[in-house]
Protein backbone atom coordinates (compact mmCIF):
# COMPACT_ATOMS: atom_id res chain seq x y z
CA UNK A 1 0.00 0.00 0.00
CA UNK A 2 1.79 3.19 -1.03
CA UNK A 3 -0.19 5.28 1.96
CA UNK A 4 1.82 3.53 4.59
CA UNK A 5 3.95 5.28 6.74
CA UNK A 6 7.85 3.93 7.61
CA UNK A 7 8.76 2.82 9.72
CA UNK A 8 6.03 0.32 10.01
CA UNK A 9 4.28 -0.08 13.93
CA UNK A 10 4.29 -3.76 13.94
CA UNK A 11 2.10 -4.27 17.04
CA UNK A 12 -1.52 -5.06 17.35
CA UNK A 13 -2.60 -2.19 19.13
CA UNK A 14 -0.68 0.73 17.17
CA UNK A 15 -1.11 3.28 14.16
CA UNK A 16 -0.55 0.47 11.55
CA UNK A 17 -3.81 -1.66 13.32
CA UNK A 18 -5.92 1.65 13.47
CA UNK A 19 -4.63 1.84 9.62
CA UNK A 20 -5.54 -2.05 8.56
CA UNK A 21 -9.58 -1.62 9.66
CA UNK A 22 -9.69 2.07 7.94
CA UNK A 23 -8.37 1.33 4.63
CA UNK A 24 -10.53 -2.04 4.42
CA UNK A 25 -7.58 -4.80 4.83
CA UNK A 26 -8.73 -6.15 8.35
CA UNK A 27 -11.25 -9.52 7.66
CA UNK A 28 -10.80 -8.44 4.39
CA UNK A 29 -11.40 -10.57 0.83
CA UNK A 30 -8.93 -12.73 -0.56
CA UNK A 31 -8.34 -13.76 -3.65
CA UNK A 32 -8.91 -17.55 -4.21
CA UNK A 33 -7.44 -19.74 -7.51
CA UNK A 34 -11.02 -21.34 -9.18
CA UNK A 35 -10.51 -25.06 -8.25
CA UNK A 36 -13.83 -27.06 -8.66
CA UNK A 37 -15.82 -27.41 -5.58
CA UNK A 38 -16.12 -30.64 -5.87
CA UNK A 39 -12.21 -31.63 -6.55
CA UNK A 40 -11.69 -29.22 -3.49
CA UNK A 41 -13.68 -31.37 -1.44
CA UNK A 42 -12.24 -34.57 -2.70
CA UNK A 43 -8.94 -32.72 -1.51
CA UNK A 44 -9.95 -31.68 1.92
CA UNK A 45 -11.44 -35.11 2.88
CA UNK A 46 -9.71 -36.07 6.32
CA UNK A 47 -8.26 -39.57 6.86
CA UNK A 48 -6.51 -40.71 9.87
CA UNK A 49 -3.74 -42.88 8.21
CA UNK A 50 -1.17 -41.03 6.20
CA UNK A 51 -0.89 -38.94 10.14
CA UNK A 52 -0.74 -42.04 12.16
CA UNK A 53 2.21 -43.41 10.03
CA UNK A 54 3.80 -40.25 9.59
CA UNK A 55 3.30 -39.80 13.49
CA UNK A 56 4.79 -43.04 14.47
CA UNK A 57 7.89 -42.99 12.08
CA UNK A 58 8.08 -39.20 14.37
CA UNK A 59 8.04 -41.42 17.48
CA UNK A 60 10.45 -43.90 16.66
CA UNK A 61 13.07 -41.41 15.28
CA UNK A 62 12.79 -39.26 18.74
CA UNK A 63 13.60 -42.80 20.81
CA UNK A 64 16.53 -44.20 18.13
CA UNK A 65 17.81 -40.24 18.54
CA UNK A 66 17.66 -39.93 22.57
CA UNK A 67 18.44 -43.39 22.80
CA UNK A 68 22.03 -42.96 20.97
CA UNK A 69 22.26 -39.97 22.27
CA UNK A 70 21.90 -41.03 25.80
CA UNK A 71 24.17 -43.94 24.94
CA UNK A 72 26.98 -42.22 23.47
CA UNK A 73 26.86 -39.54 26.16
CA UNK A 74 29.38 -37.78 27.10
CA UNK A 75 31.43 -38.70 24.07
CA UNK A 76 31.30 -36.70 21.19
CA UNK A 77 29.88 -39.46 19.05
CA UNK A 78 26.62 -38.39 21.22
CA UNK A 79 26.83 -35.17 19.19
CA UNK A 80 25.09 -36.19 16.19
CA UNK A 81 22.17 -37.84 17.68
CA UNK A 82 22.00 -34.66 20.15
CA UNK A 83 21.71 -32.78 16.79
CA UNK A 84 18.89 -35.05 14.97
CA UNK A 85 17.56 -34.86 17.99
CA UNK A 86 16.99 -31.59 18.23
CA UNK A 87 15.84 -31.07 14.71
CA UNK A 88 13.03 -33.31 15.83
CA UNK A 89 12.40 -31.65 18.82
CA UNK A 90 13.09 -28.05 18.39
CA UNK A 91 12.01 -28.19 14.31
CA UNK A 92 9.44 -31.08 13.37
CA UNK A 93 7.44 -29.67 15.88
CA UNK A 94 6.75 -26.42 14.26
CA UNK A 95 4.79 -28.30 11.23
CA UNK A 96 3.09 -30.62 13.96
CA UNK A 97 1.50 -27.94 16.09
CA UNK A 98 0.60 -26.15 12.99
CA UNK A 99 -1.36 -28.95 11.38
CA UNK A 100 -2.52 -30.41 14.21
CA UNK A 101 -3.63 -26.80 15.15
CA UNK A 102 -6.10 -26.55 11.45
CA UNK A 103 -7.16 -30.03 12.98
CA UNK A 104 -6.46 -31.64 9.48
CA UNK A 105 -3.79 -33.94 10.05
CA UNK A 106 -5.94 -36.39 11.65
CA UNK A 107 -9.38 -36.67 10.98
CA UNK A 108 -10.13 -38.14 14.48
CA UNK A 109 -9.95 -35.09 16.43
CA UNK A 110 -8.32 -35.97 19.95
CA UNK A 111 -5.13 -37.50 18.06
CA UNK A 112 -5.05 -33.57 16.22
CA UNK A 113 -5.10 -32.16 20.11
CA UNK A 114 -3.01 -34.71 21.46
CA UNK A 115 0.06 -34.49 19.26
CA UNK A 116 -0.64 -30.59 19.10
CA UNK A 117 -0.27 -29.95 22.58
CA UNK A 118 3.47 -32.38 22.66
CA UNK A 119 4.48 -30.11 19.87
CA UNK A 120 3.52 -27.05 21.17
CA UNK A 121 5.53 -27.81 24.37
CA UNK A 122 8.18 -28.63 22.43
CA UNK A 123 8.55 -25.58 20.56
CA UNK A 124 7.67 -23.57 23.66
CA UNK A 125 4.19 -22.06 21.79
CA UNK A 126 1.06 -21.38 24.12
CA UNK A 127 -1.51 -23.97 22.86
CA UNK A 128 -4.29 -21.70 23.35
CA UNK A 129 -3.14 -18.23 22.55
CA UNK A 130 -1.27 -19.88 19.16
CA UNK A 131 -4.46 -21.22 17.74
CA UNK A 132 -5.68 -18.28 18.37
CA UNK A 133 -3.00 -15.93 16.76
CA UNK A 134 -2.35 -18.93 13.78
CA UNK A 135 -6.44 -18.13 13.18
CA UNK A 136 -5.94 -14.19 12.87
CA UNK A 137 -2.34 -15.31 10.75
CA UNK A 138 -4.53 -16.54 8.00
CA UNK A 139 -7.49 -14.19 7.90
CA UNK A 140 -5.07 -11.37 7.95
CA UNK A 141 -2.00 -12.77 6.41
CA UNK A 142 1.18 -10.16 6.61
CA UNK A 143 -1.27 -7.10 6.97
CA UNK A 144 0.59 -4.89 9.36
CA UNK A 145 -0.66 -3.69 12.64
CA UNK A 146 -3.01 -7.46 12.38
CA UNK A 147 -0.90 -9.96 11.85
CA UNK A 148 0.61 -11.19 14.95
CA UNK A 149 3.27 -13.89 13.04
CA UNK A 150 5.18 -11.57 11.49
CA UNK A 151 9.05 -12.60 11.61
CA UNK A 152 10.85 -10.54 10.17
CA UNK A 153 9.81 -6.25 10.52
CA UNK A 154 11.03 -3.90 8.40
CA UNK A 155 13.51 -2.32 7.98
CA UNK A 156 15.69 -5.32 8.60
CA UNK A 157 17.85 -5.91 11.55
CA UNK A 158 20.49 -8.09 10.58
CA UNK A 159 21.21 -8.84 14.32
CA UNK A 160 17.73 -9.75 14.95
CA UNK A 161 17.95 -11.84 11.94
CA UNK A 162 20.63 -14.24 12.80
CA UNK A 163 19.33 -14.32 15.97
CA UNK A 164 15.95 -16.13 15.34
CA UNK A 165 17.99 -19.10 13.60
CA UNK A 166 19.57 -19.91 17.14
CA UNK A 167 15.73 -19.11 18.79
CA UNK A 168 17.07 -16.65 21.04
CA UNK A 169 14.31 -13.93 20.50
CA UNK A 170 11.68 -16.47 20.43
CA UNK A 171 12.84 -18.50 23.29
CA UNK A 172 13.31 -15.26 25.33
CA UNK A 173 9.79 -14.55 23.90
CA UNK A 174 8.27 -17.58 24.79
CA UNK A 175 9.68 -17.64 28.09
CA UNK A 176 8.63 -14.16 29.44
CA UNK A 177 5.25 -15.30 28.23
CA UNK A 178 5.26 -18.46 30.19
CA UNK A 179 5.88 -16.55 33.22
CA UNK A 180 3.04 -13.64 32.55
CA UNK A 181 0.46 -16.43 31.85
CA UNK A 182 1.56 -18.71 35.29
CA UNK A 183 0.79 -15.25 37.12
CA UNK A 184 -2.68 -15.32 35.59
CA UNK A 185 -2.34 -12.93 32.83
CA UNK A 186 -2.68 -12.28 29.08
CA UNK A 187 0.27 -10.01 27.62
CA UNK A 188 -1.33 -6.85 26.36
CA UNK A 189 -1.66 -7.98 22.15
CA UNK A 190 -2.55 -11.34 22.85
CA UNK A 191 -5.65 -9.46 25.16
CA UNK A 192 -7.05 -8.73 21.30
CA UNK A 193 -7.37 -11.78 20.08
CA UNK A 194 -7.72 -14.07 22.89
CA UNK A 195 -11.53 -14.35 23.94
CA UNK A 196 -12.13 -14.63 27.17
CA UNK A 197 -13.98 -17.60 28.02
CA UNK A 198 -10.05 -19.20 27.01
CA UNK A 199 -7.85 -17.36 29.38
CA UNK A 200 -8.07 -19.80 31.38
CA UNK A 201 -6.67 -22.35 30.39
CA UNK A 202 -3.46 -20.66 28.83
CA UNK A 203 -3.00 -19.98 32.60
CA UNK A 204 -3.62 -23.73 33.25
CA UNK A 205 -1.24 -24.56 30.83
CA UNK A 206 1.45 -22.53 31.70
CA UNK A 207 1.62 -23.60 35.14
CA UNK A 208 2.05 -27.16 34.20
CA UNK A 209 4.53 -26.16 31.74
CA UNK A 210 6.87 -24.44 34.24
CA UNK A 211 6.66 -27.39 36.42
CA UNK A 212 7.96 -29.59 33.74
CA UNK A 213 10.74 -26.84 33.31
CA UNK A 214 11.62 -27.07 36.48
CA UNK A 215 11.41 -30.88 37.04
CA UNK A 216 13.86 -31.12 33.79
CA UNK A 217 16.18 -29.09 35.65
CA UNK A 218 15.74 -30.48 38.97
CA UNK A 219 16.65 -33.74 37.82
CA UNK A 220 19.62 -32.55 36.14
CA UNK A 221 20.70 -31.19 39.29
CA UNK A 222 20.00 -34.07 41.08
CA UNK A 223 21.63 -37.07 38.84
CA UNK A 224 25.01 -34.02 37.74
CA UNK A 225 23.65 -34.76 34.65
CA UNK A 226 23.38 -32.63 31.82
CA UNK A 227 21.49 -35.37 29.87
CA UNK A 228 17.50 -34.29 31.48
CA UNK A 229 17.83 -30.39 29.87
CA UNK A 230 19.69 -31.64 26.39
CA UNK A 231 16.07 -34.09 26.20
CA UNK A 232 13.55 -31.95 27.63
CA UNK A 233 12.96 -28.25 28.03
CA UNK A 234 14.72 -24.62 26.64
CA UNK A 235 17.60 -26.02 24.86
CA UNK A 236 16.67 -28.73 22.75
CA UNK A 237 13.61 -26.02 21.78
CA UNK A 238 17.08 -23.91 20.65
CA UNK A 239 19.88 -25.87 19.51
CA UNK A 240 17.02 -27.81 17.22
CA UNK A 241 15.17 -24.62 15.42
CA UNK A 242 17.60 -23.81 12.86
CA UNK A 243 15.79 -26.48 10.07
CA UNK A 244 12.40 -24.64 11.49
CA UNK A 245 13.85 -21.25 10.59
CA UNK A 246 15.68 -22.00 7.47
CA UNK A 247 12.47 -23.67 6.32
CA UNK A 248 9.63 -20.80 7.91
CA UNK A 249 11.53 -17.76 6.91
CA UNK A 250 11.19 -18.83 3.18
CA UNK A 251 7.12 -18.68 3.95
CA UNK A 252 6.88 -14.85 3.51
CA UNK A 253 10.18 -13.32 3.36
CA UNK A 254 10.94 -10.88 1.13
CA UNK A 255 7.56 -10.63 -0.08
CA UNK A 256 4.55 -7.88 -0.12
CA UNK A 257 2.86 -6.53 3.05
CA UNK A 258 -0.41 -5.54 3.22
CA UNK A 259 -1.77 -7.33 -0.17
CA UNK A 260 -5.02 -9.49 -0.62
CA UNK A 261 -3.27 -12.28 -2.57
CA UNK A 262 -1.39 -14.87 -1.23
CA UNK A 263 0.43 -15.44 -4.43
CA UNK A 264 2.25 -11.89 -3.46
CA UNK A 265 3.16 -12.19 -0.01
CA UNK A 266 3.39 -16.35 0.28
CA UNK A 267 5.65 -18.63 -1.39
CA UNK A 268 6.47 -21.96 -2.45
CA UNK A 269 9.87 -23.95 -2.50
CA UNK A 270 10.30 -27.53 -3.68
CA UNK A 271 11.91 -29.15 -0.80
CA UNK A 272 13.27 -33.36 -0.68
CA UNK A 273 11.66 -35.84 0.89
CA UNK A 274 13.50 -35.97 4.39
CA UNK A 275 12.98 -31.32 4.99
CA UNK A 276 9.10 -32.33 3.55
CA UNK A 277 8.56 -34.50 6.27
CA UNK A 278 9.78 -33.08 9.14
CA UNK A 279 8.09 -29.51 7.61
CA UNK A 280 5.12 -31.52 6.90
CA UNK A 281 4.48 -30.04 3.55
CA UNK A 282 4.32 -26.92 4.44
CA UNK A 283 6.81 -25.51 2.04
CA UNK A 284 3.67 -25.53 -0.49
CA UNK A 285 2.42 -22.70 1.17
CA UNK A 286 0.67 -20.81 -0.98
CA UNK A 287 -1.56 -24.02 -0.90
CA UNK A 288 -1.65 -23.92 2.51
CA UNK A 289 -2.94 -20.43 2.57
CA UNK A 290 -5.42 -19.90 0.42
CA UNK A 291 -6.74 -23.46 0.98
CA UNK A 292 -6.12 -23.95 4.63
CA UNK A 293 -8.49 -26.62 5.24
CA UNK A 294 -6.54 -28.91 2.71
CA UNK A 295 -4.64 -31.65 4.57
CA UNK A 296 -0.76 -31.64 4.31
CA UNK A 297 -0.53 -35.18 2.73
CA UNK A 298 -2.74 -33.87 0.53
CA UNK A 299 -0.81 -30.39 -0.58
CA UNK A 300 1.40 -32.27 -3.22
CA UNK A 301 -2.15 -32.70 -5.22
CA UNK A 302 -3.36 -29.24 -4.77
CA UNK A 303 0.04 -28.20 -6.04
CA UNK A 304 -0.54 -29.69 -9.46
CA UNK A 305 -3.80 -28.28 -9.86
CA UNK A 306 -3.01 -24.94 -8.80
CA UNK A 307 -0.11 -24.60 -10.83
CA UNK A 308 -1.64 -22.13 -14.02
CA UNK A 309 -2.92 -20.04 -11.39
CA UNK A 310 0.33 -19.05 -9.12
CA UNK A 311 3.66 -18.26 -9.96
CA UNK A 312 6.30 -20.68 -10.25
CA UNK A 313 7.42 -22.61 -7.06
CA UNK A 314 11.14 -21.88 -6.02
CA UNK A 315 13.11 -25.15 -7.07
CA UNK A 316 14.90 -25.70 -3.63
CA UNK A 317 15.68 -23.77 -0.32
CA UNK A 318 18.65 -22.25 -1.92
CA UNK A 319 16.80 -20.98 -4.92
CA UNK A 320 14.62 -19.24 -2.46
CA UNK A 321 17.28 -18.17 -0.53
CA UNK A 322 18.92 -16.47 -3.00
CA UNK A 323 15.66 -14.03 -3.84
CA UNK A 324 15.19 -13.48 -0.09
CA UNK A 325 18.38 -12.14 1.35
CA UNK A 326 19.12 -9.88 -1.18
CA UNK A 327 15.60 -8.56 -0.59
CA UNK A 328 16.34 -8.58 3.26
CA UNK A 329 19.41 -6.59 2.49
CA UNK A 330 17.13 -4.34 0.52
CA UNK A 331 14.79 -3.43 3.09
CA UNK A 332 17.42 -2.33 5.39
CA UNK A 333 17.57 1.10 3.52
CA UNK A 334 14.01 0.84 1.92
CA UNK A 335 11.80 -0.96 3.48
CA UNK A 336 8.97 -1.00 0.77
CA UNK A 337 10.66 -3.19 -1.02
CA UNK A 338 9.30 -6.23 -1.98
CA UNK A 339 9.93 -9.38 -4.31
CA UNK A 340 8.35 -8.64 -7.29
CA UNK A 341 5.55 -11.14 -8.69
CA UNK A 342 4.58 -11.68 -11.94
CA UNK A 343 1.61 -13.01 -11.43
CA UNK A 344 -0.41 -15.39 -14.81
CA UNK A 345 -2.50 -13.78 -17.52
CA UNK A 346 -5.44 -16.14 -16.30
CA UNK A 347 -8.31 -13.84 -15.41
CA UNK A 348 -11.03 -15.98 -12.90
CA UNK A 349 -13.31 -15.30 -10.57
CA UNK A 350 -12.58 -15.24 -7.04
CA UNK A 351 -14.34 -18.54 -5.50
CA UNK A 352 -15.82 -18.62 -2.36
CA UNK A 353 -14.07 -20.36 0.69
CA UNK A 354 -15.48 -23.82 0.91
CA UNK A 355 -16.55 -24.95 4.65
CA UNK A 356 -15.00 -28.04 6.21
CA UNK A 357 -16.98 -30.82 6.17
Amino acid sequence: MTDAIFPRDYSLLGRDAKRAEEVGLANAKWYQAPIERVRLKELMKRSDGPAIRDTLIWIACFILTAGFAIYFFPSWWSLPFFLAYGVLYGSSTDSRWHECGHGTAFKTRWMNDAVYEVACFMIMRAPTVWRWSHTRHHTDTIIVGRDPEISIMRPTILLKLIGVYFAIPQTIDAVKKMFIHVSGRLAPEEMTFVPETERARVYFTARIWMAIHFGSIALSLYTHSWIPVLLVGVLPTMYGAWVHVMTGLTQHGGLAEDVLDHRLNSRTVLMNPVLRFIYWNMNYHVEHHMFPMVPYHQLPKLYEDMKPYTVPANSSVFDAYREIIPAWIKQIKDPTYAIPRHLPQITAAVTQPLAAE
